[in-house]
C-alpha cells in the first residue's frame, strides 16, 4: 500500500508497511548521523585542527609534519563521513517521503549536493600535505578547505529547512523538533551567505543553533524506531 501524502491541513496517514519502513529508515539515519558526528569530531577537532596555527604557515607545516599520520587519518575519517552522509540522505528521504514525497526528495538532493561540495573541500587537505615544503601554499590550501566547507553549508541549510518543515508537518514528530531544525538551517544559511557577501566575515551562528541536529539524532534512535501506523 502506497504512503499517502499530506494535504495542506491533514496529518499524513501511514499503513502498517509504511510505518515499518519508517522505523527502519529512522534507525539507519540515526546510526549514520551518530557515526558521522564521531568521525567528523575526530577528523576536524582531533586530527586536523590541532595542527593548524592560523596565520602562521611555518608553524602549521611543522605541526603537520610532526603528526602527518594523524592528519591523514583525519582526512580519511572525513571521507567516511561523506559515505555516511549519502546513507543518511537516503534514510531521511524514506522517513519523510510519506509526509511529502517531492519535498523529501528535494531535501535529499540538497544533502547530496552538500556532500559533493564537502568532498571538494576535503580534497584541499591532501593537497596541503603535498605542499608542506611550501608552507604558505599549504596553509592556503587548508584555508580553502574551511572556506569551501562553510560556503557548502548553504546547501546543507536548505536540507535542514526542508527537513524541519517536514518534521513540523509530519504528525509523528513534535513540532518543536521541526522548529529547532529550521533554526539550525537558518544559522547555516546566514553563515554561508555571510562568507560569500561580507568581506572578512566569520561564521558563528551555526555553532549555536546546531542543537536541532542533535535532538534529531536522539529522536531517530529512541522514538523514530518505535513509530506505529
Amino acid at each position: 500500500m502506497n504512503a499517502l501524502l499530506n494535504s495542506s491541513s491533514h496529518t499524513p496517514v501511514r499503513s502498517v508497511d509504511t510505518a515499518k519502513s519508517q522505523r527502519s529508515a529512522s534507525l539507519v539515519a540515526g546510526l549514520a548521523l551518530t557515526l558521522m558526528a564521531v568521525l567528523s569530531g575526530f577528523g576536524v577537532f582531533g586530527a586536523i585542527q590541532p595542527s593548524i596555527t592560523p596565520g602562521n604557515a611555518e608553524a602549521t607545516a611543522a605541526a603537520i609534519l610532526g603528526s602527518e599520520l594523524m592528519f591523514r587519518l583525519g582526512i580519511a575519517s572525513l571521507i567516511l563521513v561523506i559515505v555516511l552522509d549519502v546513507i543518511a540522505a537516503s534514510a531521511l528521504h524514506a522517513l519523510f517521503a510519506p509526509v511529502n514525497q517531492s519535498l523529501s526528495r528535494m531535501a535529499a538532493w540538497f544533502r547530496l549536493a552538500y556532500s559533493a561540495v564537502f568532498l571538494v573541500a576535503i580534497l584541499q587537505l591532501p593537497i596541503a600535505v603535498s605542499l608542506l615544503a611550501e608552507p604558505v601554499a599549504a596553509l592556503r590550501a587548508i584555508e580553502g578547505f574551511y572556506t569551501i566547507w562553510n560556503i557548502g553549508l548553504i546547501l546543507f541549510s536548505f536540507h535542514l529547512l526542508l527537513i524541519g518543515y517536514l518534521a513540523f508537518r509530519s504528525g509523528f514528530m513534535a513540532k518543536v523538533f521541526g522548529i529547532l531544525l529550521i533554526l539550525a538551517g537558518i544559522g547555516y544559511a546566514v553563515d554561508g551567505f555571510g562568507l560569500v557577501i561580507i568581506p572578512d566575515f566569520t561564521a558563528f551562528l551555526g555553532q549555536y543553533l546546531f542543537v536541532g541536529e542533535v535532538v534529531l539524532i536522539f529522536w531517530l534512535l529512541i522514538k523514530g524506531r518505535r513509530l506505529t501506523n
